[in-house]
């Protein structure tokens, strides 16, 4: 059973930056890919970012590329989410998931095992 926990979420002005934490348990966590959503009020999760883990390959929602970065720390069954230039549309619950089988993960339906969401609140 995999359990991910996430963290780093809270208040940042607009323009600011947060790094958002979510970390694995399980002594040999190896999943195939690892997912960023995130869910504003009255509104559908949404697909922020992935990283494949056996390359680390990344890719990005359009409306956060070149803002976001995703990043891991394997010894810690960690992985990251950088956010830089946050907006208050971006306020929203920041989920990350994984998903141990072959999926492009990009929908929330293609992952398995979910965190229990950081609130991230952008405003001035």
């Amino acid at each position: 059973q995999v359990q991910l926990v996430e963290s780093g979420g809270g208040l940042v002005q607009p323009g600011g930056s947060l790094r958002l934490s979510c970390a694995a348990s399980g002594r040999t966590f190896r999943p195939y890919v690892m997912g960023w959503f995130r869910q504003a009020p009255g509104k559908e999760r949404e697909f922020v970012a992935r990283m494949r883990w056996s390359d680390g390959y990344t890719y990005f929602a359009g409306s956060v590329r070149g803002r976001f970065t995703v990043s891991r720390d394997n010894a810690k069954n960690t992985v990251y989410l950088r956010m830089n230039n946050l907006q208050p549309n971006e306020t929203a619950v920041y989920y990350c998931a994984a998903e141990m089988g072959a999926t492009y993960g990009l929908r929330p339906e293609d992952y398995t095992y979910w965190g229990q969401g950081t609130q991230v609140t952008v405003s001035s």
